[in-house]
């Protein structure tokens, strides 16, 4: 029973955090207007420990860090709380299946994240296109749009590019990051 609310408790709070600093992240890396409801909030729900951090690990090749290595920690916090949870035996931690474990977790997050946000950009689109939510949400996915744009013509006036890519994204989750995953899962 404890383990159960345990689990509640951590797939509630720690991974949607993990989530919150790797969409600041991106955000930051793509150059995203965070001048928005949404925005403003992912910034003051993670600004305490981001600018913390920010003293001690500096920028890099132009990404933001340390807000990636505070998202890398709590999805590897949140994933050996969730082998502690399942019963896993620690006899000897197992370091380097977590570290990758927790790697193709953020890449699959990532994948999800943006799947949310074309998803929500384009339901936007057709309720309330002038939202302040727009050019944030364009200028996370035109760096992934626009070489489908490129390439396939709109049907009409209908832009098949963003399905395309949803498909494509789908292949990515079923093929490459779920095989990987099954095969870090026995490094564990």
């Amino acid at each position: 029973m404890l383990a159960e609310a345990v689990s509640f408790l951590i797939d509630a709070l720690i991974q949607p955090f993990a989530a919150v600093l790797l969409f600041r992240f991106h955000a930051v890396w793509l150059k995203a207007p965070m001048r928005n409801p949404v925005g403003e909030f992912l910034m003051a729900l993670t600004d305490f420990i981001v600018l913390r951090t920010r003293r001690y690990v500096p920028s890099a090749w132009g990404f933001d860090t340390s807000t990636l290595l505070l998202a890398f920690a709590a999805e590897f916090l949140y994933l050996t709380i969730l082998l502690w949870t399942q019963g896993y035996g620690f006899e000897s931690f197992p370091l380097t299946g977590l570290l990758a474990w927790t790697a193709i977790k953020l890449l699959k997050i990532s994948v999800y994240l943006l799947i949310a946000t074309l998803l929500a950009e384009a339901v936007l689109s057709w309720v309330n296109p002038h939202t302040p939510l727009a050019p944030m949400l364009f200028a996370v996915n035109r760096p992934f749009l626009q070489p489908l744009r490129n390439a396939i013509p709109p049907v009409g006036r209908v832009d098949l590019s963003v399905l395309v890519l949803f498909l494509i994204l789908q292949l990515i989750l079923i093929v490459p990051i779920d095989g990987t995953e099954r095969a870090v899962m026995r490094l564990l």
